[in-house]
């Protein structure tokens, strides 16, 4: 087995229906650009608010990726 080194950035997805949705988002999004995406880690939630109403909620996350050259 080869070692390997992964890499972890905190992203903050956005959803107007979930915390759920609002991770799958950041998560989503970072595939676009990062390869070998392995964990995704909640590490705060909260709502944005608007007279009174959420208007949106917020997931923080902590994604891991492979890092180093590609094969």
């Amino acid at each position: 087995m080869t070692d390997s080194v992964y890499k972890v950035i905190e992203l903050v997805g956005t959803s107007t229906e979930s915390w759920e949705k609002a991770a799958a988002a950041a998560v989503e999004q970072a595939s676009k650009t990062l390869r070998d995406l392995r964990i995704a880690e909640v590490v705060e939630m909260d709502l944005q608010i608007d007279e009174g109403k959420v208007r949106a909620y917020r997931t923080k996350v902590k994604v891991s990726f492979k890092y180093g050259k590609e094969s």
